[in-house]
């Protein structure tokens, strides 16, 4: 196997790093935007989770796609083109089914980074190398977003709205230019798909989208991840709204500031799940996002105000700076040797994407017809139910082997059989 060049993976880490806004584009800005233009809550949650509706029927899909082409870096620079187009439908027009029809395409496009950021590192460096380079690509993506949410909270405050939609399009732009810098002769399409490194000659067509279901591991997750979001998704636009709606912040600097905070600690969060995944394990990692949760639900609910943001935001950056990182890397693990690593990204990518889904809707209608606070009391309350799921499911699952002197980073797979 030829060796991969330095170029490569630092190409990759850049493009995650300007992906950020791609991926996010304009949607934690969408609800103020709408807002702005007479929106109501119900209404804005409910066209957010026709689009994740959409979502969660891609996603596996778009994992298959990625597992099938050798055109990994093409992938990612339409997926780009697509989604600064449906910013610019919101852009043009605020009427429902303009703002719907960005949401849906936002969703097609969108569906593919997860499995193709996963597929591309996978390509580069081997099951081996997985945890530590996709968490240096989590670490440049929340950077990526800490960039994009500064900027986007200063150009919307001097410029208006308008300028927040030009920025996701130069951050596509960079996005596509960095993706081609990664050299097609170091992506390896076997190992990005998940086959085995150990037997070479392993058929194309091993695994299949039965394992999905076979791999009761697999499932477990999926189902800790959808309660998660659904209680997860809707809090932060949530609490934009309920902080703007007192006429406490400026919408484009609070909303920022909200983003801001969430990707700072991510990127710490980040950094330190590469480091536990290592020493005590993946369901350790996960377990700590799921605690974080609950306790972000009932802070939101009791100080709703404009510094009331920084504990929220900052449990929110531990949740899902650890998951960003741990999910991906335990489902990497966990199809090792099936061919079909990319599928399963994606149908756990599905799971969270109903939760998130019907998150927005089901925090926006309780919010107006009981008030911000309840929402947040119940979508909290939901969390954690994932987190009696997981701390259930562990009686079932192995225990990971603990790291030794010669072999400081096992595979911390939870188990296929």
């Amino acid at each position: 196997m030829a060796t991969v060049s330095l170029r490569s993976p630092r190409a990759l880490e850049a493009a995650g790093f300007f992906l950020a806004d791609v991926q996010a584009g304009v949607g934690p800005f969408l609800g103020v935007y709408l807002q702005a233009h007479h929106w109501a809550p119900g209404r804005i949650g409910t066209a957010m989770t026709i689009g994740g509706l959409v979502a969660l029927v891609a996603t596996v899909p778009a994992g298959a796609l990625v597992d099938s082409t050798k055109h990994k870096r093409g992938i990612v620079a339409s997926a780009s083109i697509g989604t600064v187009l449906a910013t610019c439908i919101v852009l043009i027009s605020t009427s429902f089914p303009a703002v719907v029809a960005s949401q849906v395409l936002t969703a097609l496009t969108g569906a593919v980074f997860g499995p193709v950021l996963a597929g591309l590192t996978l390509g580069l460096v081997g099951q081996d190398g997985f945890d530590r380079q996709f968490g240096r690509v989590q670490v440049a993506n929340h950077a990526g977003n800490v960039a994009a949410a500064a900027l986007s909270g200063y150009l919307g405050w001097r410029f208006g709205f308008t300028a927040i939609f030009m920025l996701a399009a130069a951050f596509g732009v960079l996005a596509i230019a960095t993706v081609y810098l990664i050299r097609r002769e170091d992506i390896d399409d076997r190992r990005a798909r998940g086959m085995s490194e150990e037997a070479p000659g392993q058929s194309e067509a091993a695994g299949g989208f039965r394992l999905l279901w076979r791999s009761r591991p697999l499932l477990l997750l999926a189902g800790t991840l959808c309660l998660f979001h659904l209680g997860n998704a809707a809090m932060l636009p949530l609490f934009g709204l309920a902080v703007v709606a007192r006429g406490q912040a400026d919408p484009s600097l609070f909303t920022s500031l909200t983003i801001v905070i969430a990707q700072l600690v991510m990127v710490g969060a980040s950094l330190g799940a590469m480091r536990w995944m290592r020493t005590r394990g993946h369901w350790w990692v996960v377990l700590v996002t799921l605690v974080a949760l609950p306790v972000r639900g009932i802070v939101a609910a009791l100080w709703m105000a404009p510094w009331g943001v920084v504990p929220v935001q900052v449990l929110d950056g531990i949740g899902a700076g650890l998951q960003s990182v741990a999910v991906p890397a335990l489902v990497a693990h966990l199809m090792r040797g099936t061919g079909r690593a990319n599928v399963a990204q994606g149908a756990v990518l599905a799971a969270q994407g109903l939760g998130a889904a019907l998150s927005p809707a089901l925090g926006g209608w309780i919010a107006e017809l009981y008030g911000f606070a309840a929402s947040f009391l119940c979508l909290g309350a939901l969390a954690a139910g994932a987190l009696v799921i997981w701390l259930v499911a562990r009686a079932a699952l192995p225990s990971p082997p603990r790291p030794s002197r010669t072999n400081p980073e096992p595979a911390h797979a939870l188990d296929r059989s």
